[in-house]
């Protein structure tokens, strides 16, 4: 089974009408540096391997930089790591954590899964689930389906998230996973970041069919 490495995965969605931080894959700590002086301070930065699927396991994962010494840190720390081909620089987005995921079921087709996320989806475990494709009134139904979802609407004096932001993503979200069901295995957007303006896919992992394995006769 193979995946989808983040840049490409990122352009991708940006092109079906998601929304993705600024970003660039560089291989050099001037380009790396000149980006995250465009973006503005914290920026995060991310290690690009072909051969590392979860990069925060390999220490490729560094949020909150922000100084052009700290880049140029980081960048000489991810070329030491296995399969390094460059790093993903990106400006660093505040708001609620959710996932957004898909799993191709053999059953049932195309499962959209929407939970609370970052770190948050392994202790929690609140998720809500789904078949393709979805409709306004199946993302409603999946909010209020959340434990936490009065988070979302705003709890004890926080801003609520743009909710007709997050129904347009899981409706894109769900139509893409929908023309890419024979190539995927499924999909991770951990976290998904909302905010009261927007709705940002700030990581995602592709994971494709192992297509050797299977039955095309």
């Amino acid at each position: 089974m193979g995946w989808v490495l983040e840049p490409h995965a990122k352009r991708l969605f940006s092109m079906a009408g998601l929304d993705v931080p600024r970003f660039t894959l560089t291989n050099t700590v001037e380009e790396a540096v000149q980006f995250a002086q465009e973006v503005g301070y914290p920026i995060v930065a991310k290690v690009v391997s072909p051969r590392i699927v979860h990069k925060s396991d390999r220490d490729g994962v560094a949020v909150g930089i922000d100084s052009d010494e700290e880049v140029a840190e980081t960048f000489n720390r991810f070329r030491r790591i296995e399969g390094f081909i460059g790093m993903l620089v990106e400006e660093m987005i505040a708001g609620v954590e959710l996932m957004v995921g898909a799993k191709i079921d053999y059953q049932f087709g195309p499962v959209i899964l929407l939970g609370i996320g970052g770190t948050g989806v392994e202790i929690y475990r609140d998720i809500t689930l789904r078949m393709a494709p979805l409709r306004t009134s199946d993302v409603e139904s999946m909010v209020k389906g959340l434990k936490a979802g009065r988070i979302l609407e705003g709890y004890r004096g926080s801003e609520p998230i743009n909710l007709s932001e997050l129904t347009r993503l899981l409706v894109t979200f769900s139509n893409l996973v929908m023309d890419l069901e024979e190539f995927i295995e499924s999909i991770d957007l951990n976290p998904v970041i909302c905010s009261s303006t927007n709705c940002v896919v700030a990581d995602a992992r592709i994971m494709l069919t192992d297509w050797e394995q299977r039955d095309i006769t």
